[in-house]
């Protein structure tokens, strides 16, 4: 405990705007050394980092499976882009999958349903 009393002691050269903060210091470290006898502050510190450290790789991890999904979609957008190209009937025949009719009476499919415009 000796560094206490050395430090309370260079508490003095300091200007007052910093006593503050030296003071917050010191009791942040006096709190750590209560918890932690063996590595004081530095055990908290050396917490901090590993889970910094964790933390990180999770937002790698995390950037690198949305860079997969990105590139993902763009091979689907491409490989829709050819199909539509080489057959236009493919574009018809997705829409009405979709319960898209391009039938000019305004009946509409979706699934086993038909519903026919202002019937609903």
């Amino acid at each position: 405990m000796v560094w206490n009393v050395i430090a309370i002691c260079n508490l003095m050269d300091l200007s007052e705007s910093h006593r503050a903060d030296a003071v917050s210091s010191l009791v942040f470290e006096a709190n750590a050394w209560m918890r932690d006898p063996v590595y004081g502050c530095a055990g908290t510190i050396f917490q901090l980092h590993w889970q910094l450290t964790e933390l990180q790789s999770q937002l790698a991890m995390a950037k690198a499976e949305i860079h997969n999904m990105e590139i993902r979609q763009l091979n689907l957008m491409a490989l829709w882009c050819m199909e539509t190209a080489q057959s236009p009937q493919a574009v018809t025949d997705q829409s009405n999958i979709y319960g898209v009719n391009n039938n000019s009476n305004d009946t509409y499919h979706h699934g086993q349903f038909q519903f026919q415009q202002g019937t609903l």
